[in-house]
């Protein structure tokens, strides 16, 4: 299981404050209960890495976060400069905006640039931030990511206005098939089902 420790409804180990003992915890139990993977910000990657070396867990970290503002030349940087660092899972915001303008030629680059950076070293998970979304637009993101060669697609960054509904889940699902993951995050509760 992927573990993201929680605090103010945020994911601790992404805030802006998350500091290297909270890092260090988070290594901690994940080496204790053999979690799959811990996903921290980029400043985090290398130390999480050498924190987790030898243990079988992964390192996930994020681009463009948590806004998906960043130009595309910068996330792909950013995840070849992550995965140098020890990461083996990117999970990128898209550009929202474009997607929202219909620029579907610039949402499927921006993914595409960071899939041919992570070049099969790392997974590419695809944040579509659904909160923010229309229907027509989430399977519309779905179908972009799995054209630019994504391996999943990811409800939320847990940043915004909402996360993860069964509606979302069952939307991308139900878009992507068999072909691509779906994973849900942001706003996910014990006891709710996705």
């Amino acid at each position: 299981m992927e573990h993201e420790f929680s605090g103010n409804d945020r994911p601790y180990a992404l805030r802006a404050d998350a500091s290297k003992a909270e890092i260090t915890k988070l290594t901690e139990e994940a080496k204790k209960y053999a979690f799959a993977s811990v996903c921290v910000n980029p400043v985090w990657v290398a130390y999480a890495a050498e924190q987790l070396s030898g243990t079988g867990v992964k390192v996930c970290t994020v681009i463009g976060f948590p806004l998906g503002a960043s130009t595309t030349a910068v996330k792909a940087f950013e995840t070849k400069d992550a995965i140098a660092g020890g990461a083996t899972e990117v999970d990128m915001v898209i550009h929202i905006g474009a997607l929202k303008d219909g620029d579907n030629e610039l949402v499927e680059k921006d993914i595409r640039a960071v899939v041919e950076a992570a070049a099969g070293k790392a997974l590419v998970k695809v944040i579509i931030e659904t909160s923010l979304l229309t229907d027509e637009e989430k399977t519309r993101a779905c179908e972009l990511a799995v054209k630019a060669g994504a391996d999943f697609v990811k409800t939320s960054t847990g940043f915004s206005t909402g996360g993860a509904t069964p509606e979302d889940v069952a939307l991308m699902r139900k878009t992507v098939g068999e072909r691509t993951g779906v994973k849900a995050s942001g706003g996910v509760r014990a006891g709710r089902t996705c």
